[in-house]
């Protein structure tokens, strides 16, 4: 049925020219398509849009995934580039500089622009 389906992600945003400029530094994406209402980028081979809405921000998990071949690396490389990576201590999850190590998947998370959490993992 979905044989020829192409997915892509959809992140909400408060302010889109924030969310652009976000994207644009940390990522160093330009807009493939852009309009009042959203743009369309391209984080590797994948489309994400990010749209304009009130209720940007009010998810409590984790709302885009992204593997790596190196975390260490690309960690290092968003942190220079001013990302701040959450530290959390829950039941089951507890970071350490921002990084837990569930047995075959290092992960660690940290916010766009908006409040969106995003995912940072590596397969062993």
């Amino acid at each position: 049925m979905f044989e020829s389906a192409q997915v892509y992600a959809v992140l909400p945003a408060s302010d889109l020219e924030r969310a652009k400029r976000w994207w644009k530094t940390v990522f160093d994406l330009d807009p493939v398509d852009d309009s009042p209402g959203g743009v369309m980028l391209r984080l590797g081979p994948t489309p994400v849009l990010v749209y304009e809405t009130q209720f940007a921000g009010t998810a409590q998990n984790t709302a885009l995934g992204i593997d790596t071949d190196d975390l260490d690396r690309d960690m290092a490389t968003l942190r220079d580039r001013g990302v701040t990576f959450n530290e959390y201590d829950l039941p089951g999850v507890k970071t350490e500089n921002g990084v837990i190590d569930e047995g075959g998947m290092r992960t660690a998370w940290f916010d766009d622009s908006e409040g969106n959490i995003i995912a940072l993992g590596q397969r062993s």
